[in-house]
Protein backbone atom coordinates (compact mmCIF):
# COMPACT_ATOMS: atom_id res chain seq x y z
CA UNK A 1 0.00 0.00 0.00
CA UNK A 2 1.18 3.66 -0.80
CA UNK A 3 2.33 5.77 1.67
CA UNK A 4 -0.93 7.88 1.30
CA UNK A 5 -2.82 4.88 1.11
CA UNK A 6 -1.81 3.46 4.32
CA UNK A 7 -3.86 3.65 7.57
CA UNK A 8 -2.82 6.10 10.52
CA UNK A 9 -0.27 4.81 12.86
CA UNK A 10 -1.51 4.36 16.20
CA UNK A 11 0.33 5.84 19.54
CA UNK A 12 2.15 3.78 20.97
CA UNK A 13 0.01 1.88 23.48
CA UNK A 14 1.79 2.74 26.80
CA UNK A 15 1.81 6.83 25.50
CA UNK A 16 -1.96 6.67 25.22
CA UNK A 17 -2.01 5.34 28.61
CA UNK A 18 -0.07 7.73 29.81
CA UNK A 19 -1.71 10.71 27.46
CA UNK A 20 -5.12 9.41 29.65
CA UNK A 21 -3.76 9.48 33.10
CA UNK A 22 -2.56 12.59 32.40
CA UNK A 23 -6.28 14.20 31.73
CA UNK A 24 -7.68 11.76 34.58
CA UNK A 25 -5.65 13.28 37.19
CA UNK A 26 -6.34 16.88 36.01
CA UNK A 27 -10.27 15.37 35.84
CA UNK A 28 -10.01 13.85 39.38
CA UNK A 29 -8.31 17.06 41.45
CA UNK A 30 -11.28 19.05 39.99
CA UNK A 31 -13.87 16.46 40.32
CA UNK A 32 -12.52 15.70 44.23
CA UNK A 33 -12.33 19.52 45.11
CA UNK A 34 -15.54 20.30 43.15
CA UNK A 35 -17.13 18.05 45.71
CA UNK A 36 -15.04 19.37 48.78
CA UNK A 37 -16.56 22.49 47.90
CA UNK A 38 -20.22 21.59 47.47
CA UNK A 39 -19.91 20.61 50.96
CA UNK A 40 -20.29 23.95 52.37
CA UNK A 41 -23.38 24.81 50.81
CA UNK A 42 -25.83 26.09 53.33
CA UNK A 43 -23.01 26.05 55.81
CA UNK A 44 -20.51 28.68 54.68
CA UNK A 45 -19.92 31.79 57.09
CA UNK A 46 -22.40 34.05 55.34
CA UNK A 47 -24.62 33.91 52.11
CA UNK A 48 -22.45 35.97 49.79
CA UNK A 49 -19.63 33.53 50.70
CA UNK A 50 -21.96 29.97 50.13
CA UNK A 51 -22.85 31.70 47.15
CA UNK A 52 -19.43 31.95 45.93
CA UNK A 53 -18.12 28.78 47.28
CA UNK A 54 -21.17 27.03 45.55
CA UNK A 55 -20.26 28.93 42.18
CA UNK A 56 -16.05 27.65 42.48
CA UNK A 57 -18.00 24.26 42.95
CA UNK A 58 -20.02 24.47 39.77
CA UNK A 59 -16.95 25.33 37.79
CA UNK A 60 -14.79 22.71 39.25
CA UNK A 61 -16.86 20.14 38.23
CA UNK A 62 -17.55 21.67 34.62
CA UNK A 63 -14.04 21.44 34.35
CA UNK A 64 -14.12 17.60 35.77
CA UNK A 65 -16.80 17.37 33.19
CA UNK A 66 -14.72 18.18 29.96
CA UNK A 67 -11.80 16.31 31.45
CA UNK A 68 -12.94 12.88 32.66
CA UNK A 69 -14.78 13.01 29.29
CA UNK A 70 -11.70 13.19 26.85
CA UNK A 71 -10.07 11.06 29.88
CA UNK A 72 -12.59 8.08 28.42
CA UNK A 73 -12.24 8.74 24.61
CA UNK A 74 -8.12 8.68 24.99
CA UNK A 75 -9.01 5.61 27.12
CA UNK A 76 -11.23 3.55 24.99
CA UNK A 77 -12.95 1.31 27.35
CA UNK A 78 -16.50 3.20 26.50
CA UNK A 79 -16.40 4.96 30.08
CA UNK A 80 -17.76 8.11 30.03
CA UNK A 81 -17.47 10.97 32.87
CA UNK A 82 -20.34 9.37 34.68
CA UNK A 83 -18.37 5.95 34.93
CA UNK A 84 -15.18 7.66 35.67
CA UNK A 85 -16.52 9.64 38.90
CA UNK A 86 -19.16 7.41 40.36
CA UNK A 87 -17.83 3.78 39.21
CA UNK A 88 -14.07 3.86 40.35
CA UNK A 89 -12.81 2.98 43.90
CA UNK A 90 -10.43 5.48 46.22
CA UNK A 91 -7.05 3.70 44.55
CA UNK A 92 -8.23 4.28 41.75
CA UNK A 93 -8.76 8.00 41.32
CA UNK A 94 -5.48 9.87 40.53
CA UNK A 95 -6.30 13.30 42.41
CA UNK A 96 -3.70 15.97 44.18
CA UNK A 97 -4.13 14.56 47.85
CA UNK A 98 -4.08 18.30 48.88
CA UNK A 99 -7.49 18.11 47.08
CA UNK A 100 -9.03 15.70 49.19
CA UNK A 101 -8.23 16.82 52.46
CA UNK A 102 -11.55 17.83 54.44
CA UNK A 103 -12.94 21.27 54.81
CA UNK A 104 -12.38 21.95 58.58
CA UNK A 105 -13.19 25.55 59.17
CA UNK A 106 -13.33 28.38 56.45
CA UNK A 107 -10.39 29.21 56.72
CA UNK A 108 -8.85 26.08 56.25
CA UNK A 109 -11.22 25.60 53.59
CA UNK A 110 -9.73 29.19 52.05
CA UNK A 111 -6.36 28.02 52.34
CA UNK A 112 -6.61 24.67 50.67
CA UNK A 113 -8.64 26.39 47.71
CA UNK A 114 -5.70 29.03 47.09
CA UNK A 115 -3.16 26.27 47.43
CA UNK A 116 -4.44 24.76 44.52
CA UNK A 117 -5.58 28.10 42.48
CA UNK A 118 -2.10 28.75 42.13
CA UNK A 119 -1.19 25.50 40.93
CA UNK A 120 -3.90 25.05 38.42
CA UNK A 121 -3.21 28.26 37.53
CA UNK A 122 0.31 27.76 36.55
CA UNK A 123 -0.62 24.17 34.89
CA UNK A 124 -2.92 25.23 32.70
CA UNK A 125 -1.62 28.56 31.47
CA UNK A 126 1.62 26.17 30.50
CA UNK A 127 -0.68 23.68 28.93
CA UNK A 128 -2.68 26.68 26.15
CA UNK A 129 0.98 25.57 24.06
CA UNK A 130 0.18 21.81 24.59
CA UNK A 131 0.16 20.12 20.55
CA UNK A 132 -3.25 17.99 21.93
CA UNK A 133 -5.52 20.94 21.18
CA UNK A 134 -8.12 19.72 22.74
CA UNK A 135 -6.77 19.20 26.07
CA UNK A 136 -5.25 23.17 25.39
CA UNK A 137 -8.56 24.13 24.66
CA UNK A 138 -10.08 22.64 27.90
CA UNK A 139 -7.31 24.62 29.80
CA UNK A 140 -7.95 27.92 28.08
CA UNK A 141 -11.88 27.77 29.37
CA UNK A 142 -10.75 26.67 32.78
CA UNK A 143 -8.07 29.39 33.02
CA UNK A 144 -10.54 31.64 32.79
CA UNK A 145 -12.49 30.82 35.64
CA UNK A 146 -9.45 29.73 37.72
CA UNK A 147 -8.32 33.43 37.58
CA UNK A 148 -11.41 34.27 39.66
CA UNK A 149 -11.22 31.29 42.11
CA UNK A 150 -7.62 32.97 42.79
CA UNK A 151 -8.80 36.30 43.23
CA UNK A 152 -11.78 35.03 45.60
CA UNK A 153 -9.46 32.54 47.74
CA UNK A 154 -6.03 34.74 47.63
CA UNK A 155 -8.44 37.79 49.26
CA UNK A 156 -9.67 35.88 52.07
CA UNK A 157 -6.30 34.77 52.90
CA UNK A 158 -5.02 38.40 53.16
CA UNK A 159 -8.21 39.30 54.69
CA UNK A 160 -7.93 36.61 57.62
CA UNK A 161 -3.87 36.80 57.65
CA UNK A 162 -3.58 40.09 57.88
CA UNK A 163 -6.93 40.29 60.18
CA UNK A 164 -7.17 39.61 63.77
CA UNK A 165 -5.18 37.83 65.75
CA UNK A 166 -7.49 34.53 65.98
CA UNK A 167 -8.09 34.63 62.15
CA UNK A 168 -4.43 34.91 61.72
CA UNK A 169 -3.23 32.65 64.26
CA UNK A 170 -5.86 29.45 62.44
CA UNK A 171 -5.15 30.43 59.18
CA UNK A 172 -1.13 30.37 59.81
CA UNK A 173 -2.06 26.45 61.52
CA UNK A 174 -4.15 25.61 58.89
CA UNK A 175 -1.25 26.83 56.14
CA UNK A 176 1.54 24.72 58.52
CA UNK A 177 -1.08 21.26 58.28
CA UNK A 178 -1.75 21.47 55.13
CA UNK A 179 1.83 22.62 53.39
CA UNK A 180 3.36 19.09 53.29
CA UNK A 181 0.67 17.92 50.72
CA UNK A 182 2.08 20.56 48.22
CA UNK A 183 5.47 18.70 47.15
CA UNK A 184 3.23 16.52 45.14
CA UNK A 185 1.88 19.28 43.03
CA UNK A 186 5.39 19.60 40.57
CA UNK A 187 6.70 15.97 41.47
CA UNK A 188 7.43 14.40 38.08
CA UNK A 189 6.74 10.73 37.25
CA UNK A 190 6.90 8.75 34.18
CA UNK A 191 3.08 10.22 33.01
CA UNK A 192 4.47 13.72 33.24
CA UNK A 193 7.99 12.83 31.38
CA UNK A 194 6.13 11.15 28.68
CA UNK A 195 3.89 14.25 28.41
CA UNK A 196 6.50 16.28 28.28
CA UNK A 197 8.42 14.98 25.17
CA UNK A 198 5.38 14.17 23.43
CA UNK A 199 4.82 18.12 23.99
CA UNK A 200 1.12 17.62 25.28
CA UNK A 201 1.99 19.15 29.08
CA UNK A 202 5.18 21.23 30.34
CA UNK A 203 8.26 20.53 31.65
CA UNK A 204 7.38 21.15 35.30
CA UNK A 205 10.32 23.50 36.72
CA UNK A 206 8.99 26.54 34.74
CA UNK A 207 5.29 26.13 36.39
CA UNK A 208 6.86 25.11 39.47
CA UNK A 209 9.18 28.27 39.86
CA UNK A 210 5.99 30.54 39.19
CA UNK A 211 3.95 28.82 41.61
CA UNK A 212 6.31 29.04 44.36
CA UNK A 213 7.21 33.12 43.64
CA UNK A 214 3.27 33.46 43.36
CA UNK A 215 3.00 31.63 46.83
CA UNK A 216 5.59 33.94 48.26
CA UNK A 217 3.94 37.11 47.06
CA UNK A 218 0.17 36.27 48.44
CA UNK A 219 1.77 34.91 51.79
CA UNK A 220 3.93 38.33 52.25
CA UNK A 221 0.72 40.61 51.45
CA UNK A 222 -1.38 38.08 53.65
CA UNK A 223 1.66 38.59 56.64
CA UNK A 224 1.69 34.24 56.85
CA UNK A 225 4.99 32.34 57.11
CA UNK A 226 5.54 30.18 54.56
CA UNK A 227 6.59 26.70 56.35
CA UNK A 228 9.45 24.49 55.78
CA UNK A 229 8.78 21.49 53.73
CA UNK A 230 7.97 18.31 55.36
CA UNK A 231 8.01 14.19 54.76
CA UNK A 232 5.40 13.12 52.60
CA UNK A 233 4.15 9.63 52.37
CA UNK A 234 1.05 10.17 49.86
CA UNK A 235 1.28 10.44 46.46
CA UNK A 236 -2.73 10.97 45.58
CA UNK A 237 -1.64 11.16 41.88
CA UNK A 238 -0.12 7.53 41.93
CA UNK A 239 -3.07 6.30 43.52
CA UNK A 240 -2.05 6.51 47.29
CA UNK A 241 -4.28 8.32 48.97
CA UNK A 242 -5.61 9.77 52.77
CA UNK A 243 -8.32 7.82 54.40
CA UNK A 244 -10.13 10.87 53.80
CA UNK A 245 -10.87 10.13 50.42
CA UNK A 246 -13.05 6.99 50.75
CA UNK A 247 -15.07 8.63 52.99
CA UNK A 248 -15.96 11.25 50.93
CA UNK A 249 -16.71 8.84 48.02
CA UNK A 250 -19.05 6.93 49.67
CA UNK A 251 -20.87 9.89 50.06
CA UNK A 252 -20.23 11.11 46.32
CA UNK A 253 -21.33 7.79 44.72
CA UNK A 254 -23.84 6.14 46.92
CA UNK A 255 -26.70 6.81 44.92
CA UNK A 256 -25.22 5.77 41.55
CA UNK A 257 -24.07 2.39 43.33
CA UNK A 258 -26.83 2.03 45.10
CA UNK A 259 -29.22 2.53 41.79
CA UNK A 260 -27.00 1.60 38.67
CA UNK A 261 -27.47 3.86 35.77
CA UNK A 262 -30.30 5.71 37.47
CA UNK A 263 -31.17 8.68 35.43
CA UNK A 264 -32.91 12.21 36.08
Amino acid sequence: MSAAGAAPQQPEASSRAAHFRYVLRLGDTSLVLGQRLGEWVGHAPALEEDLGLANLALDLIGQARLFLTYAGELEGRGRDEDALAFLRDAPEFTNLTLAEQPNGDFGHTVVRQWLIDCWQLEIYEALLASTDARLAAIAAKALKETRYHHRFSSGWLMRLGDGTDESHARVQRSLDSLWRFTSELFAPDDVDERMRAAGIAPALAEPSSRWSSRVDEDLAAATLVRPAAAPYPWHGRRGVHTEHLSHMLSEMQHLQRTYPGARW
